[in-house]
């Protein structure tokens, strides 16, 4: 080391300290100058792509929350739905049941008073039929009776005598 002192020169030193300032200062100028700048605009851009990264995750979250939230709500109008239509159905069963019933109780009424008047009918006809029946007996016992004189005298008297006791 004793050597580097004893050949130090001013002037070489002063020399190689301006080429070092000026070198610095070149560098500094265009090398460094645009390296910073580029890694300032590289830094800006990843902040940027961070804070845009942030806000799309941001979003996701909003519209995940926003899609679970529709999927709640159709799950929800869907099982109304199904609710309405079991009710809209079960009112048509009871409806149906009702309205057949109903029918059938007509039908039922209808055909009461069917046979009833066809038995009041065929009623009608037997009597009508033992009224003839038995005014054709009596016409045949009437002549068998009538054809003896004295057995009409009687039967005039009998008569006259019930007659007398109604």
């Amino acid at each position: 080391m004793e050597k580097l002192i004893n050949d130090f020169s001013f002037g070489l030193f002063f020399f190689q300290l301006g080429i070092v300032t000026i070198l610095i200062l070149l560098l500094k100028k265009y090398a460094w100058g645009p390296i910073l700048n580029a890694i300032d605009n590289r830094e800006e851009g990843i902040r940027k792509a961070l804070k845009a990264a942030e806000e799309a995750r941001l979003e996701m979250q909003n519209l995940k929350s926003d899609n679970e939230k529709l999927m709640r709500e159709a799950r929800e109008e869907r099982d109304q739905m199904l609710k309405e239509a079991r009710e809209i159905k079960q009112n048509m069963i009871t409806e149906a049941s009702t309205e057949a019933e109903e029918k059938a109780n007509d039908m039922i009424a209808k055909a009461k008073t069917a046979i009833q008047a066809e038995k009041q009918s065929a009623m009608a006809d037997i009597k009508a039929q033992m009224a003839d029946l038995s005014i054709d007996i009596a016409e045949k016992m009437v002549k068998n009776e009538l054809s003896n004189k004295d057995k009409q005298m009687q039967l005039v008297d009998n008569m006259l005598k019930e007659v007398e006791l109604n």
